[in-house]
């Protein structure tokens, strides 16, 4: 199997997850990704005209955000950078490093940055113009609350695709607190010791700047939002949906946030890694769409798409993370192709950081990367869905040069 790009060792950051209408909710998220590369790079002592290709994956919009990619790279001092802006909901982050991946493989680009940002915070408010209209008025939408609330193929929220899977599966409520009880724990391998694992990606304690990056607003531990619970207080949960299965404990917390990754050949990777004995292939992709309405049974074919692709078997998976916006998803993924459910998502997952949708899934890729590091290498897989009823799945090996 041939690698498609490789990705550095140590070159990838990611801020800490903040809560809905939290310590990042005043921020553009363009200019606080790039704010955070700018001082991610510093620390690396990389500079930004190493680069010659990026990918901004971002999801909600912000001010100025139609300049995309080129504007970010401007931001960070590499205004010679151009590249494409991606949107697929909660898959962009895969999506996007699949794009940057291909720039490397085609030879059109030699080092990538994948750059995703978003804050579902006060997300936009959409007025579309329609003189036609009665009285001249035009549509809107609340881009964030809307979209969440309503598929337009099929006028159902989000939560009633986990409740399709569920009542499909017969997965249960219970089943579902066990594995938010256990993806609790996992998370907690994350911060033992004062977050040493976190440590290993994210620069903590976290600085916040001002909305105008002057100055420090507020400085944060870790993640902002994590909801501890018990057994017993998920118990006393009700379906988020009458006569349903899902509570506000199975389910995931929108959040802001931003993570990036460098991507580049074999040789420029070696030469960027913090560690060149260390080797980050990037081996396989795949993409699904499942049936309407079911949209956590899509990572099960994108998942063997990916495997497909690079030629393995998910027994041969060192490790597995998911973007689990329902423990559903991890439920149904675990009976269908085989794995093992207790151990997937070590160090954390989206259902206990949060889901600022770009972001989400390449923090998981990150976790990924650095669980195999500590394991000693191995081939590790990542799958998540995204609205639309579809999903992105990466494949991708650690090993000693």
């Amino acid at each position: 199997m041939t690698a498609l790009a490789e990705i550095p060792y140590g070159l990838y950051w990611s801020t800490p997850f903040a809560k809905w209408q939290g310590a990042f909710a005043s921020l553009n998220s363009v200019e606080f990704g790039a704010h955070v590369t700018r001082q991610e790079l510093a620390r690396r002592e990389i500079d930004p005209g190493v680069f010659d290709h990026a990918v901004l994956g971002i999801s909600v919009p912000q001010h100025h955000s139609f300049y995309g990619a080129p504007w970010f790279m401007g931001l960070i001092g590499a205004g010679h950078v151009g590249g494409p802006t991606v949107m697929q909901a909660c898959a962009t982050g895969a999506r996007a490093l699949l794009a940057g991946a291909l720039e490397i493989g085609s030879g059109m680009a030699g080092v990538s940055l994948i750059a995703t940002c978003d804050r579902t915070s006060n997300g936009p408010h959409l007025y579309y113009p329609n003189p036609r209209g009665p009285g001249g008025t035009g549509a809107s939408e609340d881009w964030v609350m809307d979209n969440f609330g309503c598929d337009p193929l099929g006028g159902h929220a989000m939560v009633t695709t986990a409740e399709n899977v569920a009542k499909k599966h017969g997965i249960s409520t219970e089943e579902q607190h066990e594995v938010v009880l256990r993806r609790h724990e996992q998370y907690a391998m994350a911060t033992a010791d004062d977050r040493a694992f976190q440590r290993r990606y994210m620069t903590l304690p976290f600085e916040v700047p001002a909305p105008n990056f002057k100055k420090i607003a507020t400085t944060i531990a870790g993640d902002e939002g994590i909801a501890a619970t018990t057994a017993e207080g998920l118990a006393r949960l009700k379906p988020v949906v009458p006569g349903g299965t899902v509570t506000f404990g199975g389910q995931t917390h929108p959040a802001d946030g931003s993570v990036a990754v460098v991507v580049a050949g074999a040789e420029r990777a070696r030469e960027l890694s913090r560690d060149p004995s260390i080797r980050i292939s990037l081996l396989g992709f795949g993409q699904a769409r499942t049936e309407l309405a079911h949209m956590p049974e899509a990572t099960i074919p994108a998942a063997r798409r990916a495997l497909d692709q690079a030629g393995l078997g998910i027994s041969e998976m060192a490790a597995i993370k998911s973007h689990n916006p329902f423990a559903v998803n991890d439920i149904v993924f675990a009976r269908e192709t085989g794995c093992d459910l207790s151990t997937m998502n070590n160090y954390g997952s989206s259902l206990i950081w949060g889901h600022p949708q770009a972001p989400t899934g390449l923090r998981s890729i990150v976790e990924l990367i650095e669980e195999l590091v500590i394991r000693g290498g191995g081939y590790g897989l990542f799958e998540g869905c995204a609205a639309g009823d579809t999903a992105m799945a990466v494949v991708l090996k650690v090993e000693s040069r």
